[in-house]
């Protein structure tokens, strides 16, 4: 009986806190950005909140996030392998040569931040893209 109860008392809370893990955004911070010469976006998503600013002399507009947005946020956040962010590699290239401007996404969780290499705004790779355009659509309200 009470290996049972160790096993089942070690199963729930294995099971506990991965998932308060995936689900627990309170402490992590989302920025998206979007520069070149003649472009400057930074989105920056936190605790329900986003921050957008469009424009390098432009005052950041902030409001809340509605719930069905957040989920969708929260969803495609926990999919994502934060320890795989750096090495993903962008699908294009144009950023190169004054073809698209240079696109960062960068997550900051309990104090460790994990940031993409550059790639093309509007082309993020693979591993994030869903999160991105969701960030992106920010701008577009």
């Amino acid at each position: 009986m009470r290996i049972l109860s160790l096993l089942l008392l070690t199963i729930f809370m294995g099971t506990g806190c991965s998932s308060q893990k995936k689900t627990d955004m309170t402490s992590t911070q989302i920025e998206y950005s979007a520069v070149s010469r003649g472009v400057y976006k930074k989105i920056t998503v936190q605790n329900k909140t986003v921050s957008v600013v469009n424009g390098r002399n432009a005052q950041s507009v902030e409001k809340k996030i509605d719930d069905a947005k957040w989920k969708q946020i929260v969803a495609e956040f926990s999919k994502i392998n934060l320890e795989s962010i750096p090495i993903l590699k962008a699908p294009t290239e144009k950023r190169f040569h004054d073809g698209a401007a240079i696109g960062n996404l960068k997550i900051t969780q309990d104090q460790k931040s994990y940031e993409t290499q550059g790639f093309d705004n509007g082309f993020p790779p693979k591993g994030i893209e869903k999160l991105v355009n969701l960030l992106t659509d920010f701008v577009k309200e």
